[in-house]
């Protein structure tokens, strides 16, 4: 029998009562003026474009016509690289490691052998390559691949030793195969190894190369099926190539030697050359190195060739990066990589192997960077590169998305950042260059933030599908440095935790896991700042006599009533009895983490630090970490919140206006006040859930960065550790283990109540001046105290209320006023929403002299879960942004005229002109993680109210404008994505995207006007998405074309003495070898094929009735009518060939018409 919950049923009837309006009138009147114009149809997600460098690359390969470069990663994933904005992203299905890529080249095509055994065809002339065929090994490895130029038949080789030949047109296995046993000779008694190489002579391809990885190489006749020559060398093999001649080869081995043999000599190799190793002067052999991994040997016409190798140094070398060499002629260069090298390849100038090869650059794959070196310039300079592969240069902590903004910023960021290039690259062009871009990408600027480990900002151009670095902001320059490692603690002190930006003034907020503010100004003028201001502020958390357990000390003063006058603080601070090992001189206190650089600051064009704001130390205890952060131009405020509550800081007078307990804000007779509980006694958790204990982490821990991982255990990322308890918290766990998942989170140790603590002399509500201290004059010594464990008053962390949404508007303040105030909305992890209006003085110099006045109102709503966003409608339903100041160069010698002028609001796109004077009414629409609301202001009525989920929660949630109207989106912890009109909250979006398997998702992922969004899919990727239809119908015209048609350079010509002496390169039919009717059929359980969703077969399955036909029959066209083009182009270079011959031969003919026979 079903129980019957009364609770449940008052709950309802609460909620259908506030969802009515309260002003009948008011509400018909909304519902009647209002009209929604976004509907389900104008909603569709899709991916659209990846950007970053491939996350763990595993292999490359390059089309030498075509110019585009392929690589793959161990997770699958195949990445095209063509010209500037030319790059597309591929996924195999079962995320197995890309071990081999081989283009066919000018083809259009690529194949891939996946570490599963697979090889898969994709086909690169449509814009979204697809797979046409695969073929799945089920009883051999794949070890190595081969395909020649111009031919159709791929040479496989497999662990086991054989090598076995695909169809690359059919993708079906042929019947010839070349057997190990064969291939040795009959008297060897041991296995050769894998197959390390496999490659046809460049002079005749009836002669095949095969490398074995135990030092045994095979030249294998084709026709005649065994074998011409062996060669054995006592070191196991890892590369080979060919002279383009065909008369030499060259070995790298495993003890750092390269062997060059002679084919027709195959007892001794020709010469043995160790680059790197010391060569005794008693003629023994060199020491032994580490092994060349790789090889290439690239001939010009002009000069020695090239010999470029990876790896082969010695073993004495400890600690030293890895390094390419380049040996031309007598000369070695050896070039240092900041990362592991991966893969390399030489760029040449033809496609033919028998011929010069005339190489001019090399691409250096690394693991985390993607390289090209000028081969042609003295010193071998870099090519610079147009991708944007250095978005993690440093680990990735925050992200901000701007579509649609000003005009005139991308062009103004430019123009700092192209300053900041210092490294002198090739004059030459970037040579990776194939592909197109796409016609119809879209017209507005996008801007991505990305906030960075150690403290730096970067601003990327992200319009019109590409991403271009513009400028980089160093935040860490403003702090000291550490004098030691043992002070910086193997952390990342100064990482980004958040980021405000207003880009129509173009100023800069950004919070750091240090619990410090920075405050820029963007400026055109280079500046010497000789003191950078600093404001300290001190949050803190006390305990009540009353509700505090018996070690928790001397009670702290009551709190006094928010809006009135607050009691002076105490001279020196209450201290908490913690048994945290602290200074020799006691606990730590009022010393922020970092300390402010004391010498003058040179500050180039851009972003110039304006203020800096520290959270402090109180009684031992480092300051919470900051969870919210918002700034206003107009207002010329900055606010921040955490754990502690909440602190409002006037920037223009260095002043703080209102720094208290986040509970404090809702004042005594609040209803949605929430009384702090009694502190739980933790348990220990029953299960492996979470390895992090709370005493395991010193109290530094909350000042310290969010990307360190230590080593081989199981300590998270700090940052990656809060999110995690966060998550954790709200899924469904068993009771007892919820308190451990909180313990998990970076503040630890917490008393019961808050008491207003501010900088000395600050006013809570008034405008005095705060603690504006000079880094010069802050003798804080900057060292951690190693604190052993926490405070014995640590409670549960459910029972804190941090801010952790704020929002500037221009409303009403309060429940039936009749005038808008500027306010500041604050919400809660409680679900509450509070309103701080602000007094401000006139504009101008008053400004700067008249304070600024804060005011707690009170609560406005409480919802369920923690509150992610806050946003303001007008009464016409149109979004109204916060108020916002026009950017004025402060720094020029004519900025005060500029600062004259009048604060502006920020124009709503799509906003009827008519809306900025529809202020009788307006709508605050509230998202939580399991709410969305909208309240009719000043009526506070609920006309609308929506679950946004019951069994997840959501992670990111913002009200946007699509198609000039708004809505609101949200991204839930189970992957899903909804958006909701607005005012009215109907369901117009639920995809079921992205499961939560990474915090990194969690942490970056961000929504942005007209559909887009964007996150960190990998730590080196962003992935952009959209959830406009509009856009993903124009998706196809946005995207690049990796395919373009070019002419096949014309092969080498053989010269007279060789085509009349056989001296040339030897063809060979390869169909009468490996055909079915000469080879057989191959064992049809060696390997399976599978066709594609490229393949017509792939269509067939996938498309249906005409719609089906007609695009089969659309794609047949294309390709015949391709066909006929490139016959067409054929024909003619035939006549023309035709025409000059027909000439060349009348003239020899008139030439010797009269000579007799003798005269010849």
């Amino acid at each position: 029998m079903k129980k019957f919950n009364f609770r449940k049923v008052l709950d309802g009837l609460t909620s259908g009562s506030s969802s009515s309006p309260a002003s009948p009138q008011l509400g018909n009147r909304e519902n009647d003026t209002i009209q929604e114009t976004l509907q389900s149809e104008h909603f569709q997600l899709c991916k659209t474009v990846r950007h970053g460098f491939p996350y763990q690359p595993s292999s490359m390969a390059f089309d030498p016509v075509q110019k585009i470069l392929a690589v793959g990663t161990q997770t699958g994933a195949l990445r095209i690289f063509g010209r500037m904005g030319v790059e597309c992203h591929c996924q195999h299905e079962s995320g197995a490691a890309v071990i081999q890529i081989q283009f066919l080249i000018n083809e259009g095509a690529v194949v891939s052998a996946l570490s599963d055994d697979t090889l898969h065809l994709w086909n690169l002339r449509q814009k979204r390559p697809a797979i046409l065929h695969s073929l799945k090994f089920s009883r051999e490895r794949i070890t190595f691949c081969h395909l020649p130029f111009q031919s159709k038949w791929l040479y496989v080789g497999s662990e086991r030793g054989n090598v076995h030949i695909v169809n690359v047109e059919s993708f079906s296995l042929s019947g010839y195969v070349i057997m190990w046993n064969k291939a040795i000779e009959l008297s060897s008694k041991t296995h050769p190894g894998p197959v390390v190489h496999i490659s046809d002579n460049p002079m005749d391809e009836g002669k095949l190369l095969i490398g074995f990885e135990s030092g045994t190489v095979v030249l294998w006749d084709l026709k005649s099926k065994k074998a011409d020559y062996r060669y054995s060398y006592d070191e196991a093999i890892h590369s080979m190539a060919w002279h383009h001649e065909g008369k030499q080869f060259l070995c790298s081995h495993s003890d750092g030697t390269l062997t060059l043999w002679n084919v027709r000599s195959p007892t001794r190799p020709a010469q043995i050359i160790t680059p790197h190793g010391k060569q005794p002067k008693d003629g023994k052999k060199p020491e032994p190195c580490k092994p060349i991994l790789k090889a290439e040997y690239k001939t010009t016409r002009s000069g020695d060739p090239f010999i470029i190798l990876s790896g082969g140094l010695s073993y004495d070398t400890v600690g030293r990066r890895a390094c390419l060499t380049v040996m031309h002629g007598k000369s070695t260069a050896v070039l240092e990589m900041d990362y592991p090298i991966v893969d390399f390849l030489t760029l040449c100038e033809t496609p033919y192997p028998n011929d010069y090869q005339e190489p001019y650059g090399v691409v250096v794959l690394l693991e985390k960077d993607l390289v090209v070196i000028d081969l042609g310039q003295i010193g071998y300079p870099l090519f610079e590169s147009p991708y944007p592969l250095t978005i993690h240069e440093s680990p990735v902590t925050c992200c901000e998305y701007l579509a649609d903004c000003p005009m005139d910023l991308i062009p103004a960021l430019y123009s700092v950042g192209s300053k900041q290039k210092r490294q002198a690259y090739s004059k030459k062009e970037w040579p990776i260059s194939g592909g197109n871009w796409g016609q119809g990408a879209q017209s507005y600027p996008e801007i991505i933030i990305t906030g960075h480990a150690d403290g730096s900002v970067k601003f990327w151009d992200a319009s019109a599908m590409m991403l271009q670095v513009l400028y980089k902001l160093k935040t860490a320059k403003v702090f000291e440095k550490y004098r030691s490692k043992e002070d910086a603690l193997d952390e990342d002190p100064f990482a980004i935790q958040m980021l405000s930006w207003c880009p129509e003034s173009r100023v800069l907020c950004v919070a750091g896991v240090s619990a410090h503010v920075i405050l820029y100004r963007f400026s055109k003028q280079e500046v010497t700042t000789e003191v950078v201001q600093l404001l300290e502020v001190r949050l803190q958390y006390e305990l009540n006599e009353a509700e505090s357990p018996e070690t928790a000390g001397d009670p702290g003063p009551p709190p006094s009533t928010p809006g009135g006058p607050s009691s002076p603080p105490p001279s020196t601070p209450q201290p908490h009895p913690s048994t945290s090992s602290g200074s020799p001189d006691g606990p730590r206190d009022s010393a922020p983490c970092l300390r402010v650089r004391s010498s003058p600051l040179k500050q180039s064009p851009g972003y110039q630090v304006e203020l800096v704001i520290q959270l402090v130390w109180v009684s031992g205890e480092p300051p919470q970490p900051i969870t919210s952060l918002a700034v206003n131009s107009s207002y010329g405020l900055v606010v921040f919140g955490n754990t502690n509550g909440l602190a409002v800081v006037d920037y223009l007078q260095k002043t703080i206006l209102l720094n208290m307990g986040s509970h404090e804000l809702h004042g005594s007779s609040d209803p949605y006040q929430k009384q702090p509980r009694s502190p739980r006694k933790t348990r220990q958790p029953s299960g492996g859930l979470c390895d992090i204990s709370e005493g395991s982490a010193p109290s530094e821990d909350r000042c310290k960065s969010p990307t360190s991982v230590r080593s081989k255990n199981s300590r998270f990322s700090k940052m990656v550790v809060n999110d995690l308890a966060k998550v954790s918290r709200k899924l469904s766990l068993p009771s007892d283990l919820k308190p451990e998942m909180a313990g998990c989170r970076r503040h630890r140790s917490v008393p019961c109540k808050s008491r207003l603590c501010r900088g000395e002399g600050a006013a809570r509500t008034g405008g005095q001046r705060g603690t504006v201290t000079d880094s010069a004059s802050n003798g804080k010594e900057n060292s951690f105290s190693h604190s052993g464990s926490s405070s014995a008053t640590s409670i549960d962390r459910e029972s804190r209320e941090a801010v952790t949404a704020l929002s500037f508007s221009e409303t009403f303040a309060r429940k039936g006023d009749s005038a808008t105030t500027p306010c500041l909305w604050v919400g809660t992890s409680q679900g509450a929403v509070l309103v701080i209006a602000l007094s401000l003085p006139p504009a101008g110099e008053q400004r700067l002299l008249q304070p600024v006045t804060a005011t707690p109102c009170g609560s406005l709503v409480k919802l369920k879960g923690s509150i992610l966003r806050m946003a303001l409608l007008d009464g016409t339903g149109a979004l109204l942004p916060p108020a916002c100041e026009p950017w004025w160069d402060h720094s020029a010698p004519d900025g005060a005229e500029e600062r004259e002028r009048q604060p502006r609001m920020r124009p709503a796109a799509g906003a009827s002109p008519s809306s900025q004077d529809a202020g009788e009414s307006h709508f605050a629409v509230v998202c939580s993680e399991k709410q969305a609301e909208v309240l009719a202001l000043p009526s506070l009525s609920s006309p609308f109210k929506h679950s946004v989920t019951e069994a997840s929660f959501a992670l990111h949630a913002d009200a946007l404008q699509l198609n000039g109207a708004p809505c609101l989106a949200c991204f839930c912890a189970n992957g899903h994505i909804m958006a909701l009109s607005l005012p009215s909250l109907r369901p117009l979006l639920d995809v079921n995207y992205l499961p939560l398997t990474d915090m990194r998702i969690a942490r970056t992922f961000c929504f942005t006007n007209n559909g887009q969004a964007m996150y960190m899919t990998s730590p080196t990727e962003i992935q952009r998405i959209t959830y406009s239809q509009e856009t993903c119908d124009n998706l196809q015209e946005m995207l690049s074309e990796l395919f373009t048609p070019v002419e096949t350079p014309e092969a080498p010509n053989r010269g007279f003495f060789k085509g009349l002496f056989g001296g040339g390169a030897q063809t060979m039919d390869r169909e009468d070898l490996f055909g079915e009717a000469a080879a057989g059929k191959a064992s049809q359980s060696l390997a399976q094929h599978i066709p594609g969703p490229g393949t017509v077969e792939g269509m067939k399955g996938a498309a249906s009735g005409v719609v089906g036909d007609l695009a089969r029959a659309r794609i047949a066209l294309d390709e015949r009518g391709q066909k006929l083009g490139e016959l067409e182009e054929r024909t003619a270079a035939m006549m023309a060939s035709a025409e000059g011959f027909s000439k060349h031969a009348h003239e020899i003919m008139l030439k010797h018409r009269d000579k007799k026979w003798y005269q010849f």
